[in-house]
């Protein structure tokens, strides 16, 4: 086992000390955690604040609770350097670059991680869920499953792309829209939204963004919508509409996750149009699809995107070394993350609140 430098005891992490729907996280200090055989520790240089983070400690989906399983870090952006390496490791060398996942790891030998469905194996294990998160600055990864932040991608932008950037690209690519289709964004100036409008630009899409507010505007034009609608002094299905050629457009991505979003996602398409479901609402507080008469006459497909696999995160990554993916952050040091989840709770963040372990 090898380290490159002597490493400290312990490290700032946001830590839950109380969880459901009044949580509270703390700045606190916690100990370094020794790789395995087989892992690597990572000193963390940035964290992306994704909503599912905040989820997970409100503890309201249908999956397994963080307190079920002593985890008191919740996050999966993570992105820093590698300073240690575990037993019968081969393929990492002290010094690279990697980032951190939403999935940490996986069985790697069933039929779903052979294809491209492994964030679906029954063995997959969730970072910040079952595994201590990249709120946390030393953080410990199977080296099969970590991600290599290339060069060109600053980790400030390589964290927010090991989320969000890849659940974008992969809802892209199983959308199968081709160049010149219209694709619609509701949330297009959020975390996750912002980089699906950079992505369906490059692929050659015409882009629609409907958010609210002058920021994501703003923001939304600034990446390369080709329109954009407010949706609160706005009449969404009638402008989006006049805005297609009164045809509809040809996908819809949900990156939003109120039950407006989800209900009013079928009425923007055309015939044959699908509605791609990214963002994760509470468990029964919305539903997605319609009237079946009205999917079946109109040929409407609903696609579920969980998160980008290995392959995604890494042509995601691709991307942004060419300069066609930048997320758009506000970077927060480390004793500001308590106040950069509520503002991402309260919906007041454009782009992604980024953490600065550094600062």
């Amino acid at each position: 086992m090898s380290s490159l430098e002597l490493l400290p005891t312990t490290c700032k992490a946001g830590v839950v000390v109380e969880y459901g729907a009044n949580f509270k996280l703390e700045v606190q200090d916690v100990p370094v955690p020794e790789p395995g055989p087989g892992q690597l520790l990572i000193r963390l240089n940035a964290t992306g604040v994704c909503y599912s983070d905040i989820h997970y400690m409100l503890e309201d989906l249908t999956l397994p609770r963080m307190s079920e399983h002593g985890v008191r870090s919740p996050g999966h952006e993570g992105a820093g350097v590698v300073v240690k390496i575990g037993e019968q490791v081969k393929n990492w060398k002290i010094g690279d670059r990697a980032g951190i996942k939403p999935t940490w790891d996986t069985c790697m030998s069933c039929e779903l991680c052979w294809g491209r469905l492994e964030c679906h194996c029954p063995e997959a294990i969730p970072t910040g869920l079952k595994v201590p998160g990249t709120y946390q600055q030393y953080i410990v990864s199977p080296a099969r499953y970590t991600s290599r932040i290339p060069d060109g991608v600053d980790d400030f932008s390589a964290g927010p792309i090991m989320c969000s950037g890849s659940t974008m690209y992969r809802s892209l690519v199983d959308s199968e829209l081709r160049p010149g289709d219209w694709a619609t964004f509701l949330g297009a100036g959020g975390g996750v939204g912002h980089m699906g409008v950079q992505l369906a630009k490059a692929m050659g899409l015409r882009v629609l963004g409907i958010d609210t507010g002058k920021a994501k505007r703003e923001l939304c034009m600034q990446l390369g919508c080709d329109a954009f609608i407010d949706f609160v002094d706005t009449d969404i299905v009638k402008e989006t509409m006049r805005i297609s050629g009164g045809r509809g457009v040809d996908g819809v991505f949900v990156t939003a996750t109120s039950k407006s979003a989800y209900a009013v996602a079928p009425k923007l398409l055309s015939v044959g149009g699908r509605v791609m479901c990214v963002g994760m609402p509470a468990t029964g507080t919305a539903f997605a699809g319609d009237d079946p008469m009205f999917l079946i006459l109109r040929n409407i497909k609903v696609i579920g995107t969980l998160t980008g696999t290995m392959k995604d995160t890494n042509d995601a990554l691709a991307f942004a070394a060419r300069g066609l993916l930048k997320p758009a952050y506000e970077v927060f040091g480390i004793d500001r993350l308590p106040e950069a989840v509520e503002l991402l709770r309260a919906g007041q963040v454009s782009g992604r609140c980024v953490i600065d372990f550094n600062a």
